[in-house]
């Protein structure tokens, strides 16, 4: 971050704050980069350069009330973190379709360094793993807010092979809730 917006964050007036790197007495690690002064950690100053998107999907356009509140809790986790949030890209459809257009067009801009996601299954219903992996290797970064989605790795990937048979046996539409369903049975079938 910068300078002034550090100051900001401190209560810090930014002269103050600029008196103090011309001093050498700033109590964080600074560097200038031509007129710009950035302030931090610099091994994670790639992704403060770019651009910070918040990314939001719901499956259904009768979902768009909890897109929104999918937002808000978003937002306010991102500036509590102290990320700058520069756009939202909102999305209604499926986390198994691989051609949502604004999907695509966030993974291809390179000035987005940093998408701050709810859940791993909102960007991707499957391999958001391999999404984070791409963006990681590119110096860029998907941040989670809720990681602890499901806290066993084999019971998160039986349910999204699971997802993904319901999906092409049943529809797309009804796939995940035949595969709630179907998990369900199957725990009431082994506690009995």
């Amino acid at each position: 971050m910068n300078l002034s917006e550090w100051a900001n964050l401190q209560g810090i007036h930014p002269q103050t704050a600029y008196r103090w790197f011309r001093e050498g007495t700033l109590p964080v690690p600074a560097r200038q980069r031509g007129r710009l002064i950035l302030v931090g950690d610099f091994e994670t100053l790639p992704s403060q350069l770019g651009s910070t998107v918040i990314y939001a999907r719901v499956s259904f356009a009768d979902q768009r009330a909890d897109l929104d509140r999918q937002v808000a809790r978003v937002s306010v986790w991102a500036t509590s973190q102290g990320h700058s949030i520069d756009r939202v890209v909102t999305e209604v459809g499926s986390g198994l379709n691989g051609k949502r257009r604004k999907f695509l067009a966030l993974l291809a801009d390179p000035s987005v360094t940093t998408i701050v996601v709810e859940l791993g299954d909102r960007f991707a219903r499957l391999g958001s793993e391999y999404v984070a992996a791409s963006l990681q290797a590119n110096g860029r970064r998907l941040v989670v807010v809720d990681d602890a989605e499901v806290d066993d790795d084999l019971v998160r990937d039986m349910t999204e092979v699971l997802t993904s048979f319901c999906v092409r046996l049943y529809g797309r539409r009804a796939g995940v809730h035949r595969a709630a369903k179907a998990l369900a049975a199957q725990k009431s079938t082994d506690a009995a």
